[in-house]
């Protein structure tokens, strides 16, 4: 995403090799969304149905390959190319969330889902905050299809390590302890008796699904803008250099993936004491993670041109959301860990 902002920057010299309008930057970053969008559904029932390793496997090599080949698309094909590419990407990684959250349901007992949910959830911001800060000092020195061609290696990479470590769940995993196992059932309960079919009905009638979606839809607003917008904001706006403005970028997102482990490891505390039941923290959480980043993210707006007051409103705005993976994150599992995958793709989806 970095990269593609800054070879379509507009101002800076020797910096952006295609003139390409604001209207369109627009439509290149967001087309991501539309393909993602279409494949949470497909990729939550899939995940459900026949395990999460596969779906989620075969769609992380997608986007990798996507990525490697987006500067032959931009060569060949330009706008149009790229916009396809990542349309492409985008259905790739719609899956990811659902299959992530049927696995988790799959492996993480309930007394550690804050703590194992939120670590692997905020995954997503570590990998905002290296390839932001990473980007930032490869466009610097090398050519911005360097970037893009790292980073789907790596995903490669990751792939192949996935293939052979992961199981969709713990009795077919070929390490698994047969105390480890029983351990996860007695917590858990078996999973293998074969799966119910979808109650849709009940789904879409539920109360508590209504929520689960409206929250999700006000994280994703602030998330989403963040994410795709904040590195051309500290260009344009605040005007950072191209190598600082990686690190400046990133500090948000790792403001925000200290604060989700924590959060993680206090929620699994205070429930494992009795001090609070599960779904009141999940809302507690939840109500902080939504109310705080708003009004900070509205003070920072009013902050003028202090670089270094803009930067901190952010900082600590992106701190508050961090709580949103111990509370509506962990919630799917919470509501039916045989449904999960599926209850993920319908917020989530419908969020993005």
């Amino acid at each position: 995403m970095y990269a593609l902002q800054m070879m379509t920057y507009p101002r800076l010299p020797l910096i952006g090799e295609y003139r390409w309008s604001e209207q369109m930057q627009g439509i290149i970053l967001s087309c991501f969304y539309v393909g993602y969008i279409i494949t949470h559904m497909p990729g939550g029932i899939l995940s459900d149905k026949f395990g999460a390793k596969w779906v989620l496997l075969i769609c992380m090599l997608i986007s990798a390959l996507c990525t490697m080949l987006c500067p032959l698309a931009i060569i060949y094909f330009e706008e149009w190319g790229l916009i396809v590419d990542r349309v492409i990407m985008g259905a790739a990684q719609g899956t990811m969330f659902p299959a992530v959250t049927a696995l988790l349901s799959a492996w993480v007992p309930v007394r550690e889902r804050g703590s194992l949910g939120a670590f692997t959830y905020s995954g997503v911001i570590l990998g905002t905050v290296v390839s932001n800060s990473c980007s930032g000092v490869m466009l610097h020195y090398f050519h911005w299809s360097v970037t893009l061609i790292v980073f789907g290696g790596l995903s490669i990479v990751w792939c192949i390590v996935f293939l052979f470590l992961c199981t969709s769940r713990p009795d077919g995993h070929p390490c698994m302890k047969p105390k480890e196992l029983s351990y996860l059932i007695e917590t858990m309960g078996d999973r293998n008796k074969g799966k119910l079919p979808i109650p849709w009905k009940e789904l879409l009638l539920s109360k508590a699904l209504v929520a689960l979606i409206i929250s999700q839809i006000g994280h994703d607003w602030g998330y989403y803008v963040m994410i795709t917008c904040l590195p051309k904001y500290i260009s344009d706006v605040i005007r950072f250099s191209i190598r600082s403005n990686g690190f400046v970028t990133a500090l948000p997102f790792l403001a925000m993936f200290i604060s989700s482990n924590i959060s993680g490891f206090v929620t699994d505390y205070v429930i494992h004491k009795g001090l609070i039941s599960i779904s009141n923290i999940r809302k507690l959480l939840t109500f902080l993670a939504a109310l705080g980043p708003g009004a900070l993210m509205v003070a920072a707006s009013y902050a003028g041109c202090d670089k270094f007051l803009v930067i901190a409103l952010f900082t600590i705005s992106m701190f508050v959301m961090g709580l949103y993976y111990a509370g509506q994150k962990l919630t799917p599992m919470d509501m039916s860990p045989s449904f999960s995958g599926t209850l993920t793709a319908i917020s989530n989806g419908l969020g993005s």
